[in-house]
């Protein structure tokens, strides 16, 4: 893998499956990723509903954030799409068409591994069109009590993420990574979801986490984890984080170049950001990879039409 950001389009060779659990349903789903066309961007496209409804991964599509991020068009929804999002973000995949068989991305073992595995099993395929990439053109910051997330300007995508729990296992976390097929592989991928046992109860009676176990999830007590395997970092929780927020970051249509800051964030901060850099004038501007472009003023309507052209509406 290079550590270069691709000059070009990328999608995947093969249509290929997996089938799994989701997490917060508890139902079985079987999920596939198949090749689409440039500046198709990734789509989501429920097969079980008996309506032809094709959900683009973009955040005006974005209906719900509890615990999770749903997209929804005419009714339909996919939830908790961010760890197959990262994947895709994070190996430089531009259009794909990803089919399931029910209202929510299987969970698997909680991370994004499994997702980078049936990616390399379908093969990525440079396309002919040139990648646009939305470039950072001066910081933003948007915070919510001690919570907070910002841009700034910068080459490539680096990330920085730091989180602090009330919980000796999980204090004062950071993490910052240049990102790259090959350190999103090696660094995030396989960082899985965590949970609270003492919210277990809650979360299931409020229809979440029925199809949680130790088998797709950290699980935490007061004191201690409680999967016989134990962690795969000792700061796994904030490489998950990360994760996370990279599948959040994906729904902004393009790739990111940019400095991204984040600290106790969750989904819905996450998303106000990717709101903002859509709506606020001058604070990204789409370029196509590698061009060196001077800054210059950027209307709204001008950063939609660049980030969302060509996309499957």
């Amino acid at each position: 893998m290079s550590h270069r950001a691709p000059q070009r389009q990328h999608t995947v060779y093969l249509k290929t499956r997996v089938e799994g659990v989701a997490l917060h349903t508890g139902r079985r789903v079987r999920l596939s990723v198949g090749p689409a066309p440039v500046d198709a961007g990734i789509v989501f496209v429920r097969t079980d509903t008996g309506r032809d409804v094709e959900i683009p991964a973009r955040t005006d599509h974005v209906v719900d954030t509890t615990l999770s991020t749903t997209l929804g068009r005419d009714g339909v929804k996919v939830g908790t799409v961010e760890h197959l999002l990262a994947a895709l973000y994070g190996m430089g995949i531009d259009n794909a068409r990803v089919e399931l068989d029910g209202p929510e991305v299987p969970v698997l073992d909680g991370s994004a591994a499994p997702f980078v595995e049936l990616l390399e099993r379908a093969g990525i395929r440079e396309q002919k069109a040139p990648r646009r990439v939305a470039v950072v053109r001066r910081s933003a910051v948007i915070s919510d009590g001690d919570k907070e997330v910002r841009v700034a300007p910068g080459s490539g995508l680096s990330v920085h993420c730091s989180i602090d729990f009330a919980h000796p296992l999980i204090t004062d976390q950071h993490l910052s990574l240049d990102v790259t097929p090959r350190s999103f592989a090696r660094e995030i991928a396989s960082a899985r979801t965590f949970g609270f046992l003492r919210d277990v109860d809650r979360m299931q009676s409020c229809g979440f986490a029925l199809g949680g176990s130790l088998a797709n999830a950290i699980v935490i007590d007061e004191f201690s984890v409680l999967n016989p395997g134990g962690l795969r970092w000792p700061d796994e929780f904030v490489r998950h984080k990360m994760l996370d927020a990279m599948g959040d970051l994906a729904l902004l249509g393009l790739p990111l170049a940019g400095q991204f800051h984040a600290h106790k964030t969750g989904h819905r901060l996450n998303h106000r950001l990717v709101q903002r850099l859509l709506s606020e004038p001058g604070l990204v501007e789409v370029v196509a990879a590698g061009e060196a472009v001077v800054p210059r003023p950027s209307a709204n309507a001008d950063i939609a039409a660049g980030l969302f052209e060509g996309a499957a509406a």
